[in-house]
């Protein structure tokens, strides 16, 4: 007979009384959750979790004192760092969160449904730290994900699963797909954040997955194009011909 899944063993950290209450009664419904402490800020946090050492944290993000970023910041250098769920009213922290490795950004109020899916998230993420052993070995320095605002939540991008990036003014577009989303950053550091082996810049305006480039093609007068798996074509800028046509061993 198989063992009974390991349970998260959980805090929840928030200024807010009744917005802790809101995440007990939601935990209460998941098989997956031990609950074994609660914070109001982020000092409280740390000191929760010194002494309990969780495996998941419930971060709220406008905390007095310390807040959550800051919080978030401090848990990742404990002995035991436990995975962290952002739950907060705020969505304009997002590029900020990604950057801590944190496991998904909740946004109030909180639904049963949406709560759910980010506990999932943390079951899959530490179960696979644990087969790694201490799950630092053959990690990637290159971005592996993406938080994006789509409609009322923020949602979590595998860069993998991202088939070019095009350039709108201050914002990135990127394709999934027969999905788009929006990131609002530059060219220039999406493309330093990204693994070159996987995807090549081809126009000032385009990163492309280099997979899915099937072919290039001279238009004449200089101009080439690159052919892509879905049928289309997109036109190579002169500054990255160059390193395009390194694909080809030219």
């Amino acid at each position: 007979m198989a063992a009974a899944p390991k349970k998260l063993r959980t805090i929840i950290v928030d200024d807010e009384p009744l917005a802790i209450e809101r995440l007990e009664i939601l935990c209460a419904d998941s098989k997956e959750i031990d609950l074994v402490g609660t914070a109001n800020d982020g000092a409280g946090a740390l000191r929760v979790a010194q002494k309990l050492s969780p495996d998941l944290v419930f971060l709220d993000i406008g905390m007095p004192k310390m807040d959550g970023i800051s919080a978030a910041r401090a848990l990742a250098l404990l002995d035991k760092k436990p995975a962290i769920i952002f739950v907060t009213a705020f969505d304009n922290f997002a590029v900020e969160a990604f950057d801590l490795d944190i496991v998904d950004y909740v946004l109030k109020p909180v639904s049963g449904e949406r709560l759910g899916r980010a506990i999932d998230r943390a079951t899959a993420m530490l179960a696979t730290l644990r087969e790694k052993g201490s799950g630092s070995d053959g990690e990637s320095e290159f971005v592996q994900e993406f938080w994006v605002s789509h409609r009322s939540e923020l949602i979590r991008i595998a860069t993998i699963d991202i088939d070019r990036v095009e350039a709108e003014r201050d914002y990135m577009r990127l394709h999934t797909g027969e999905r788009s989303y929006l990131l609002h950053q530059t060219i220039t550091s999406l493309e330093q954040r990204m693994d070159p082996g996987k995807f090549l810049r081809i126009h000032r305006s385009h990163i492309v997955r280099r997979d899915l480039i099937t072919g290039l093609r001279h238009e004449g007068g200089g101009v080439w194009h690159a052919l892509m798996a879905d049928g289309s074509s997109m036109r190579i800028g002169r500054k990255y011909l160059a390193e395009v046509k390194k694909l080809a061993g030219k």
